[in-house]
């Protein structure tokens, strides 16, 4: 190999002289979803302090650097922001429970009266990941959320239901592609039609589940009037 010469080789031996080294410390560790690796992991929340090097040994601070999150599996250091992406098991989890908020403002606005709209709506939720749910035990929950005017509905898309329904969303759907957000506010419409038409009532319910998914009023039209349409 020849030997570097010029500006390249001037600057390759400064480096071994002089450079900076930086010293992390552990702050705290956890789970979340490494964009690395694809999946979850374990991982450190670092901080480190810089130092100037002379011929490798620390002289001088530099200042401070991070924080830093560092998996444990694949090494690499992600900026912090990384922890705002829920774990896989955690996204499940927030899925779920979403399928089952907007099942229950369906069927609130629609009434359970329609064993068709009860049965539509117990096996969405259950296939969103509540394996033991009931029509009986939905109707239930209707009808005690109903009660509960202090949360609830006493008109069919009142204020409650707007507040239950982005408490739940809300955080959801930034995580959520644009597909899986139809995709959701279609199960919600399948359910409300089990039973005939759309009411005006859970039109709104629906609009409301739309625009906590962000998405637009044009796009709720379209999907709902696609809903309808026999596959």
């Amino acid at each position: 190999m020849l030997p570097v010469r010029g500006r390249d080789g001037r600057a390759a031996r400064a480096a071994r002289i002089l450079g900076t080294r930086t010293a992390w410390t552990p702050v705290g560790d956890g789970e979340f979803f490494c964009p690395g690796c694809g999946g979850d992991r374990n991982y450190q929340r670092l901080t480190g302090r810089r130092r100037l090097t002379l011929l490798g040994v620390p002289v001088l601070p530099r200042g401070t650097a991070g924080p830093v999150v560092e998996c444990a599996a694949c090494g690499h250091h992600f900026g912090t922001e990384v922890l705002d992406h829920p774990t896989t098991r955690r996204f499940s989890v927030m899925l779920r429970d979403a399928v089952h908020t907007v099942a229950l403002a369906v069927l609130a606005a629609g009434g359970t009266s329609s064993r068709t709209a009860l049965e539509t709506a117990a096996a969405t939720v259950r296939a969103a990941g509540f394996a033991e749910c009931t029509e009986d035990q939905l109707a239930a929950l209707v009808d005690a959320l109903a009660a509960d005017t202090g949360r609830y509905f006493e008109q069919p898309c009142g204020a409650g239901l707007t507040i239950e329904l982005h408490e739940s969303l809300d955080p959801l759907a930034p995580h959520l592609a644009p597909a899986g957000r139809e995709s959701l506010l279609l199960q919600a419409a399948r359910i409300a039609l089990a039973d005939g038409p759309y009411t005006p009532a859970e039109r709104d319910a629906l609009a409301t589940v739309g625009a906590a998914l962000t998405i637009c009023s044009d796009d709720v039209t379209r999907l709902l009037a696609a809903a309808r349409t026999p596959s």
